[in-house]
């Protein structure tokens, strides 16, 4: 008798607990955005360096794309200028288009910057759409 009350108590206590778990949305439930860029994310002057000013830049200072499963990996030079320009590219770039995984990464040994975008799938062809003059060789 002892342990059916002890059975019942435990139930009583836990399963409320497991109930709300279960029923509660998760703050780790993940958001999808679509495949669209929204320019209008930013403000009208950001808007015009990062696609005007910034974005035009970083295209004369890359100097090679590697095609990978799930997006691009793109080659710049390891200098502060050109590592200041992409992140300043990548702060707003996250913005108007939050679907893309954004990895920034310096090699070792004083070897090159790479910037790689991926993402779910879609990123890679939404990419190859949207930004044909960065992926070109």
């Amino acid at each position: 008798m002892r342990k059916i009350f002890q059975f019942i108590t435990a139930i009583v206590v836990i399963a409320p607990v497991a109930i709300r778990a279960t029923s509660e949305p998760s703050s780790q439930s993940e958001h999808i955005s679509p495949f669209a860029c929204n320019a209008f994310a930013l403000s009208p002057e950001a808007r015009k360096r990062h696609f005007d000013e910034v974005g035009p830049a970083l295209l004369k200072l890359k100097k090679s794309t590697r095609e990978l499963p799930d997006g691009y990996e793109f080659e710049f030079s390891a200098d502060k200028a050109t590592y200041q320009l992409l992140t300043e590219w990548i702060i707003d770039e996250r913005l108007c288009c939050p679907f893309f995984e954004i990895d920034l990464r310096l090699s070792r040994e004083g070897g090159p910057l790479w910037l790689r975008l991926t993402g779910r799938p879609g990123t890679k062809e939404f990419i190859k759409e949207d930004f044909p003059e960065l992926v070109k060789q």
